[in-house]
């Protein structure tokens, strides 16, 4: 979400939390891996969008939007790590996705959005008529370009070996606009190598608002995400996967000139992929090689109440078919990937620092990773302490489902967490 704009109401209702728990079928062999990644970038700018509210007209276009999609096989399972180059990725979207993927289980597609400022809207947001700028035709190729990634991916799989690391990001990358060094500076990074050693894909997991440009400038971009692709396969780490992380409350990209005022340009939005890139780089570059690393998914659904009166109007008006259950809440999806020595957790929304070093600390990898707004984009996730409590933190309440979803989401993803646990794992920090 963008920094903070409108107000609105709030109502109270009593959560309520569904849990389903899915099992995977043991398929197939060894492990293999294969990046996949489509050209989404309209013919034509389209307006973008920084956050609830209407979109924002363009004139041009730096970069390319792209989406993207990491598979992974082993022991029996099949999984998809994807990112697109949007605002968010709202679940309906994720099952427009799924629904044209042929050989991995719905519940094994793991969708992110880098946030990014600058792109079209993806959740039909109305403005102060009702009427939305988010382009259906277009959103409709969207997915189908990330089914054909993910498809495409699937076919090329390819026996591999991994790197896994966790490192401090050294440099001016990001910073909380609220409160200073209120965020986290690590960086967790997974690359795939090829049989002789290469690297061809590249995840990076780290928590940063892409908003150097921002919706206001008539400019569609990725972004810094665009530089950091760029920089990581022009260094050799193969094809690149940004997955953002606990970026809630405003962890945003350090874009500060001498005057404290923002710097944003396109030569900004480099400087910080390109270091982002370069810090990846370096943090994985000593990482032992894992061979035949153990792979495994899965899931809950879980369903959050929605107090928000202006979310309720955003599902109620937006033209891609959001629903709400009978005592109006919402229900999204949950996983945990364990690989080898890491634990991947998805994180419906942007959840506020806090509850990332917590979850984190909670997790029973020796690398923790969190994929922010992935397999949905709820805004954002704060505890009930923090929830309307002063008034820094009016615009994210205000921009969050309601009191109890930080603690909804800490208490199901955490049960999940111990679900999958291996015998002995545990985390670095436990140690």
């Amino acid at each position: 979400m963008n920094r903070p704009t409108q107000q609105t109401a709030q109502s109270h209702a009593v959560p309520i939390v569904l849990l389903t728990l899915f099992w995977v079928t043991p398929l197939f062999g060894s492990f293999r891996a294969a990046i996949a990644v489509r050209d989404v970038t309209p013919e034509k700018p389209l307006p973008v969008s920084g956050g609830v509210g209407p979109s924002h007209p363009t004139t041009k276009t730096l970069g390319r939007l792209t989406v993207r999609a990491l598979v992974l096989e082993g022991n029996g399972n099949r999984v998809a790590l994807c990112s697109t180059d949007f605002l968010g990725f709202p679940g309906v979207l994720c099952e427009r996705v799924s629904r044209q993927v042929t050989d991995i289980e719905a519940e094994n597609i793991l969708i992110g959005a880098t946030h990014n400022h600058s792109g079209p809207d993806c959740y039909g947001f109305p403005d102060e008529t009702g009427q939305t700028s988010c382009d259906l035709d277009y959103l409709n190729g969207l997915c189908a370009a990330l089914a054909d990634a993910i498809n495409e991916a699937t076919d090329a799989l390819q026996p591999a070996t991994v790197k896994i690391a966790t490192g401090k990001a050294k440099g001016r990358i990001a910073y909380n606009y609220y409160a200073e060094r209120l965020y986290d500076p690590r960086c967790h990074v997974i690359q795939m190598l090829d049989t002789q050693g290469r690297p061809f894909a590249t995840l990076v997991n780290y928590a940063c608002h892409p908003e150097v440009i921002g919706p206001d400038q008539g400019i569609l971009c990725p972004d810094f995400v665009g530089p950091l692709y760029d920089r990581i396969e022009a260094k050799g780490g193969g094809t690149g996967i940004f997955m953002n992380s606990a970026l809630g409350g405003m962890v945003t990209a350090d874009c500060r000139g001498p005057d404290g005022r923002d710097v944003q340009t396109w030569d900004e939005c480099v400087r910080i992929g390109h270091l982002l890139a370069d810090e990846a780089l370096r943090i994985v570059a000593s990482a032992p090689v894992q061979e035949q690393p153990e792979l495994s998914c899965r899931n809950r659904v879980v369903t959050f109440p929605v107090e928000n009166e202006m979310l309720r109007a955003v599902v109620k008006m937006s033209p891609l078919g959001f629903k709400l259950d009978e005592a109006g809440n919402v229900r999204t999806r949950l996983n945990v990937v364990n690989l080898g020595n890491a634990q991947m957790l998805t994180v419906p929304g942007e959840a506020m620092p806090n509850i990332g070093y917590y979850l984190k600390r909670k997790m029973h990898g020796a690398h923790n990773f969190l994929f922010g707004l992935t397999n949905d984009a709820f805004g954002y996730i704060l505890a009930k302490v923090d929830w309307n409590s002063f008034e820094r933190y009016a615009y994210i309440t205000r921009t969050c489902l309601g009191e109890m979803t930080g603690e909804i989401l800490m208490t199901e993803a955490l049960a999940l967490v111990d679900e999958t646990a291996r015998p002995g794992q545990q985390t670095i920090s436990q140690r």
